[in-house]
């Protein structure tokens, strides 16, 4: 009983330090700004799709468009590139997409996989270009909050690259520039599958 205690009291002792560091480092004030714009961006994008689509566009025959013109194939290698190399690309306009595939759900899987392993992808090209100091100080440079706020909250950053408007690709490259541990990456970019899931919900409501 007495070491359950003891236990107990180690635990939450660590996690009094883990939040007293986090709360200095700004990382809560981090997230809750990034959360706040991210769903700024949402809501816009979803205003703006509306507008469009009741005023100017006939935004469900351009998605039909789309699918009869392109195969699925260039589509998800489009995407898979763009998760690579910039993240430019955003994936909601994959997702709606998707909504027009015969089975959305297995599409709308199919892009949170290729995010995924994009963002793998990017993270071993990211551990190539350390192996180049020249190109690597440079890019250390054009990445740097990224990188700064990396090491000061690990993990906890990559979920925030994973599920909000961090650019996922640029995130997985500045793991790989710093070497952070892979198995730790691949666990925490886990939660690129929940962003999909939450943004396949809603942008499949929007379109049904």
């Amino acid at each position: 009983m007495e070491t359950k205690k003891i236990l107990s009291s180690t635990s939450r002792s660590k996690w009094s330090i883990l939040n007293r560091y986090y709360k200095i480092t700004n990382f809560y004030a981090f997230l809750k700004q990034t959360a706040f714009k991210g769903g700024i961006i949402l809501a816009i994008l979803l205003i703006a799709f509306f507008i469009l689509d009741y005023y100017f566009l006939d935004t469900h025959a351009i998605l039909d468009s789309l699918v009869a013109n392109y195969s699925p194939f260039s589509i998800l290698s489009i995407f898979y590139a763009s998760e690579t190399i910039v993240g430019i690309l955003p994936p909601e306009m994959f997702i709606a997409w998707s909504s027009k595939m015969p089975n959305p759900v297995l599409y709308l899987f199919i892009l949170a996989s290729l995010s995924y392993l994009g963002g793998a992808a990017a993270y071993w090209l990211g551990k190539l270009v350390g192996k180049i100091p020249s190109i690597q100080n440079r890019l250390e440079n054009r990445i740097a909050k990224h990188i700064t706020n990396l090491r000061k909250w690990g993990g906890f950053f990559v979920v925030i690259g994973a599920l909000l408007p961090l650019p996922h690709a640029i995130v997985s490259f500045a793991c790989g520039l710093i070497k952070y541990d892979f198995k730790n990456y691949l666990l925490w970019a886990l939660f690129r599958f929940v962003r999909f899931a939450f943004y396949g919900w809603l942008i499949f409501g929007a379109l049904g």
